[in-house]
């Protein structure tokens, strides 16, 4: 899921982000949440605010802690989150690629900045999409969606998180489905669970605890490889 903030002292355009936003990300099928803050002192408040977001929308020109300022600040606890300062003004481009902004857009050509932004975003985030023939139909998922997949009855079913939790079923061994995913995050737990590590949040005890709060099993021969594996994929990020 996409944690994105929008920080800006203007209700027209916190309201005018967030719906160009949830128009190209349901286009784009991407799971989101979406949050406001009205001024820079705000978002700051809570030190979480700081590393939380995957992409923060800030406006340059608030007043008191304007968006720089923020921005900076911000950057002092974390410096993974994609920022993108809105401005109607050009004045402080240069500072605000101090800041390591990915885009500086101007709020009259937030119609066209922001899907052309959120395209950047995402091709730095390298986020994958794999194609398969259902028996619901052709689809093209995006793998950060997928949960996992479940081998059952000479099919794979794949419980992904879309706009709800939803089930696609392939007729195609689960071994032919991690070969395919091979390339991503996927880890074989089980005979019959391949599991995407983005979604797990611990491993423990022969089980797989999942961050939608679903728990998986973990065979036996498989528990250590399956550990380090997790290990190795949580140190490398």
């Amino acid at each position: 899921m996409l944690q994105i903030a929008i920080c800006d002292d203007e209700c027209y355009y916190r309201v005018k982000i967030q719906r160009l936003l949830e128009n190209y990300l349901k286009s784009h099928q991407l799971i989101y949440n979406i949050c406001f803050f009205t001024s820079g002192e705000e978002f700051l408040s809570q030190s979480k605010n700081s590393v939380k977001y995957d992409i923060v929308f800030m406006d340059i020109s608030m007043e008191d802690l304007n968006g720089i300022e923020t921005a900076m600040r911000m950057r002092a606890f974390h410096s993974e989150t994609f920022l993108v300062f809105v401005t109607a003004f050009m004045d402080y481009a240069l500072e605000g690629y101090k800041a390591n902004a990915i885009r500086y857009i101007m709020k009259d050509t937030l119609d066209v900045a922001v899907s052309e932004c959120m395209d950047a975003i995402l091709q730095k985030m390298r986020v994958s999409q794999v194609t398969f023939s259902f028996t619901e139909g052709r689809r093209k998922l995006f793998t950060d969606n997928i949960l996992y997949i479940e081998s059952s009855r000479h099919k794979s079913i794949f419980h992904c998180m879309e706009t709800d939790l939803t089930r696609y079923q392939l007729y195609t061994k689960l071994d032919t489905v991690q070969q395919t995913l091979s390339e991503c995050s996927f880890l074989r737990i089980h005979q019959s669970f391949l599991v995407n590590m983005k979604h797990i949040r611990k491993i423990n005890n022969y089980t797989a605890y999942l961050d939608i709060g679903l728990e998986l099993p973990i065979s036996r021969p498989r528990f250590q490889s399956a550990r380090e594996a997790f290990v190795a994929y949580k140190g490398a990020i």
